[in-house]
């Protein structure tokens, strides 16, 4: 598909990540102004509370767009999703007779400030990337047990704090917890001392369910994407992980890029997953293209400094896809939401410079990394920003998600000292 061609001059550059294949949707305000919600046209925003009040959009008998969230047109369903896009590609195509109507609820992006998209119904994080799943376990229990034995028949994961979703810009906190160093007695209380990111895509579940679906059944479902960043507390998370895995060391915080990129948009990228090296069960075997081609990247800029890319990759490395990951939550009964976020797992390509997370890039400490300050990093420092952001690459154009940032703060002082 080429690139079609807006009366949003800035839209049919081929390089802006916001053409009209793209038409992401996210929340925003400006100047103080309650939150609604908006399309990402361009340089611009379409302020859709502005054009479902005007009568340029209508898709249900109730409004849809008087909210600032998306989750109630995720509950119309995709035959209500396809109409609305069809109704705003009419509206902000060259030539579209409503122009002069539309071009007045249009605000600049640089004036806009933006907030999370859709209210976050439950979270779930998935260990779904074989190269970071192989890497992490190489380092734990040597190249030969890195993968555990239920590794390449289901789509590992686990459930975390739909509470911890905060979009991008928002500065995350450094935590406390308890550590246990090889050569300590006992547990400590203090900071975590490795701080960590994970370079994920996060799915956002649009169609409820309320048993078991297949997997094309689950791609179906699925809204959209946004990029996510898995804060991990890896020293935490040494600690308390045995036998149930990760807890407080997940907690802190996952930052969503701020707009949600919908399927539609993504059609043109649709990919395989990689050969399987142990035929699945027939409920979680592939169905056609689930993967998306999407270039993803990392940069870490320390406090008042330049960034330096610390890492390159593609969506297309994950061994399972989102809709085979949704399909699994589903397979005991357990019912899925609209608004429901299921975050990949760390995306690691097979050479060091595509690891997605500081753990695997530094190799646990022992290789740190030197940036373009001439600094050196094993894990995140005080005052870093990390920045992660993702784009493909269609005929003459780019669909992009917006970046997906956060400034690290200092721990607090003792929250229990007295």
């Amino acid at each position: 598909m080429p690139l079609l061609k807006s009366w949003v001059a800035s839209a049919n550059d081929a390089n802006h990540p916001f053409p009209l294949n793209n038409l992401p949707y996210g929340v925003f305000s400006v100047e103080g102004d309650d939150p609604r919600c908006g399309v990402a046209i361009g340089d611009m925003i379409l302020d859709m509370q502005a054009a479902e009040e005007a009568g340029l959009v209508q898709l249900a008998d109730a409004p849809l767009f008087d909210v600032p969230y998306w989750n109630d047109l995720m509950e119309e369903g995709p035959a209500v999703w396809a109409a609305l896009r069809d109704r705003l590609t009419a509206l902000l195509s060259e030539g579209a007779a409503e122009q002069d109507k539309v071009e007045p609820l249009l605000v600049p992006a640089a004036d806009a400030e933006l907030h999370m998209p859709f209210a976050v119904s439950e979270y779930t994080d998935f260990y779904a990337g074989k190269n970071h799943a192989f890497n992490v376990g190489t380092m734990f229990r040597g190249p030969e047990n890195a993968l555990p034995p239920n590794w390449l028949h289901i789509p590992i994961g686990y459930n975390g704090r739909a509470s911890s979703v905060v979009v991008s810009g928002t500065d995350v906190r450094r935590p406390w917890g308890q550590l246990k160093g090889p050569n300590d007695d006992g547990p400590r209380w203090a900071p975590c001392a490795r701080f960590d990111i994970e370079l994920e895509m996060g799915a956002i579940v649009g169609t409820p369910s309320d048993g078991p679906i297949t997997v094309q059944e689950a791609d179906d479902n699925i809204f959209g994407y946004v990029l996510l960043n898995d804060w991990s507390a890896r020293d935490i998370q040494a600690w308390e992980y045995q036998p149930l895995g990760p807890f407080q060391a997940k907690a802190t915080a996952n930052t969503i890029s701020p707009w949600i990129v919908t399927k539609p948009a993504l059609e043109p990228f649709r990919c395989d997953t990689p050969e399987r090296e142990v035929e699945l069960l027939d409920h979680l075997k592939d169905c056609g293209p689930m993967l998306y081609d999407i270039d993803l990247e990392v940069t870490l800029a320390p406090e008042g400094k330049a960034a330096t890319t610390i890492a390159r990759t593609n969506y297309k490395e994950m061994y399972y896809s989102a809709a085979q990951q949704l399909a699994h939550h589903t397979t005991s009964g357990c019912p899925m939401n609209a608004g429901d976020l299921l975050g990949s797992g760390t995306i690691s390509g097979p050479v060091k410079e595509s690891r997605g997370s500081l753990l695997e890039l530094s190799w646990g400490g022992k290789e740190p990394l030197t940036l373009d300050s001439g600094e050196e990093r094993s894990f995140i420092a005080d005052g870093d920003t990390l920045t992660l952001k993702g784009a493909a690459k269609g005929d003459g154009y780019t669909i992009g998600f917006g970046d997906c940032t956060g400034t690290v703060l200092p721990a607090l002082e003792d929250p229990y000292a007295r």
